[in-house]
């Protein structure tokens, strides 16, 4: 009898669990990847690529919008290549800061009695986003960052992230080498000769705050 008894009662919170098709509006995560940086002292993308890694916090507005807040430590190097026969290599660290849109291409979410609903979307995002850089980090730069991604929730409240961010620098000065900084006393005049970096990460989230229940009975004012 004690046995039926907890057979039932687990049954039924497992069906409230599936029946329980509230989104959740919140996610924390944590991310890490490779990074690069394109400008006077490397011309091509994904050259003499770096670690990174950082946190982000995103909430979502409905299945399609979304705003993420996300941190970075990047680590950028190059070389270096002088006239008077000087070479070597470059590195420097950066600490990004920037804040996101996303538009996701499928309605993401786990409602599974709405089929255009999917656990899976690619996605694109756009913001704006700043730079601590230098030695000692004694330069701030700001940065528009765009990119794409793929989202992918495999759990109720577990996901994973794996997105490309293209940062276009306003300065041109990200090296650590003097003689690149600003070559042509151009910052944030030329938008066609300012550094760039990226970032191409893998991420893990978790989702919290659930979506208030809707009161049916209720009356409406």
């Amino acid at each position: 009898m004690v046995m039926a008894i907890l057979l039932a009662a687990a049954l039924s919170s497992q069906a409230a669990v599936r029946t329980d098709q509230r989104p959740y509006l919140c996610e924390i995560g944590v991310q890490a990847g490779c990074g690069y940086y394109a400008g006077d002292a490397n011309p091509h993308i994904f050259t003499n690529v770096r670690e990174v890694y950082g946190a982000h916090f995103r909430y979502k507005f409905d299945p399609r919008w979304a705003l993420q807040v996300k941190g970075l430590q990047h680590t950028i190097k190059g070389k270096y290549e002088f006239k008077n026969g000087a070479k070597g290599n470059w590195k420097d660290q950066m600490i990004n800061v920037d804040v996101m849109a996303e538009f996701n291409f499928f309605r993401l979410g786990l409602n599974q009695y709405d089929k255009r609903v999917k656990t899976f979307s690619p996605y694109i995002f756009a913001g704006v986003g700043a730079s601590l850089y230098g030695n000692n980090f004694n330069k701030v730069a700001c940065y528009i960052p765009v990119g794409i991604g793929f989202k992918w929730n495999f759990a109720p409240q577990w996901g994973l992230n794996l997105a490309w961010q293209h940062n276009i620098y306003t300065v041109d000065d990200l090296e650590n080498v003097d003689d690149y900084g600003n070559t042509w006393k151009m910052n944030g005049t030329n938008w066609l000769n300012c550094d760039v970096t990226g970032q191409l990460t893998l991420g893990i989230v978790f989702a919290f705050g659930r979506h208030k229940k809707v009161c049916r009975h209720c009356e409406q004012y």
